[in-house]
């Protein structure tokens, strides 16, 4: 089985590791010319960590992550803490796979250090996909044609290869942007802040955790507009603009704020649910199939989720078996994917209902929640485990 995953970010390296887990002779294309350090933070529940078990590079991740002792979620205005849900050890006993927080680049780094270099072409721009009955066929900008029985498009939330199979949609501005920060730890001690958390007020909310076993503070202000923000991993905020957007907030929040430095703006956009994946030999996997506002901190989850059931349903396959077996891994992920996706832009209102009732009730339901249970609402999520091989109900 040959396969050519397109686009090494964290969804497709982990699809060239299942893939390659699966018994495929695997070609991952990317289109930059080497791998760089972008983005900040991210969190890993353990419906990821279980998996990248799997794909032998859970060892290298925790080498770089932190692991918090708990979620805690409070007021903006004076901190007041809401409630608080376990993530460490009584989380890990439970789910059988740890809660991590780490840098965006690390975790890259641990899955592109695991596919052979032999495996990866750089500097590779795919401009058309198409198929016959026997294989499917990738063009590259310099008029190359790569072969292969089944193609896996993980190009991201601006997925060309979405276009080509299902012709045209835009990604979706979602409403909200963020201020975006890394911290030395030394610049924030004395705030004594929490491990995890999120501070809750009307169009705004507030998430800061460690990276980097603990070294960087990640920040994530996210704010509701109504004019459309660029889409960016480097764009930078004007000065002191995180202040003025954050006025009147907790004093910690602000501090934080104020020590910054740089500050990146970037909006944050998603797409439209599909019906369908796949056609043929050639698939969608992570943000090009199913882009999520990060408000469940699930998106990367969820790409690692879908290269763990595509290497299931492809293992022992044939060539004459692709078509089958992605339909398969749609059906297998496509519920769940999409449902996240509701529920992270369900987060996000919830996150930022107006002072008053509203916002009295929701904290009165959470702390109800916490109360009678030890972990986040959506851990449920957290149980579904990819086995080895799942026979087709």
């Amino acid at each position: 089985m040959r396969a050519i995953v397109v686009g090494a970010g964290i969804g497709g390296l982990a699809a060239a590791l299942s893939l390659r887990r699966a018994g495929c002779e695997v070609t991952l294309v990317e289109q930059t010319a080497r791998f760089t350090e972008v983005g900040a933070g991210i969190q890993l529940a353990p419906n990821a960590t279980r998996e990248l078990r799997r794909l032998d590079v859970l060892d290298a991740v925790v080498a770089h992550a932190a692991r918090p002792s708990h979620v805690s979620f409070r007021t903006w205005s004076d901190g007041a803490e809401i409630c608080r849900y376990a993530l460490g050890r009584e989380a890990e006993e439970e789910f059988g796979a740890p809660y991590l927080l780490l840098h965006r680049a690390d975790l890259h780094g641990a899955l592109a250090a695991a596919v052979p270099a032999g495996s990866v072409r750089l500097n590779t721009t795919v401009i058309g996909i198409d198929q016959d009955d026997d294989s499917a066929h990738v063009t590259t900008a310099t008029g190359e044609r790569l072969t292969a029985d089944v193609v896996v498009a993980a190009d991201g939330i601006r997925s060309p290869a979405r276009q080509w199979l299902f012709g045209k949609d835009e990604a979706v501005f979602s409403g909200t942007a963020a201020y975006r920060a890394l911290l030395p730890s030394d610049d924030v001690t004395d705030l004594n802040l929490p491990p995890l958390a999120a501070w809750l007020g009307p169009d705004r909310h507030f998430v800061h955790y460690w990276v980097r076993r603990g070294e960087l503070l990640n920040v994530v202000a996210v704010f509701s507009t109504e004019a459309t923000a660029q889409e960016s991993w480097t764009a930078r905020a004007e000065p002191g603009e995180q202040l003025r957007a954050f006025t009147g907030w907790d004093p910690r929040v602000l501090a934080v704020l104020e020590r910054a430095g740089q500050v990146l703006r970037y909006g944050i956009y998603t797409r439209a649910p599909l019906t369908r994946w796949n056609l043929g030999r050639v698939t969608l996997l992570g943000d090009s199939a199913h882009a999520m506002v990060p408000f469940q901190a699930q998106g990367a989850a969820q790409a690692i989720l879908d290269a763990a059931v595509l290497g299931d349903v492809l293992t022992d396959a044939t060539p004459a078996d692709v078509p089958d077996a992605l339909d398969h891994y749609a059906r297998r992920r496509i519920s769940a994917a999409t449902s996240m996706q509701a529920a992270s832009a369900q987060a996000g209102k919830d996150f930022h209902l107006p002072d008053g009732p509203q916002a009295q009730a929701r904290n009165a339901r959470m702390a109800a929640h916490a109360a009678e249970h030890r972990f986040l609402p959506q851990a449920p999520a957290w149980k579904t485990d990819v086995p080895d091989r799942q026979p087709e109900p």
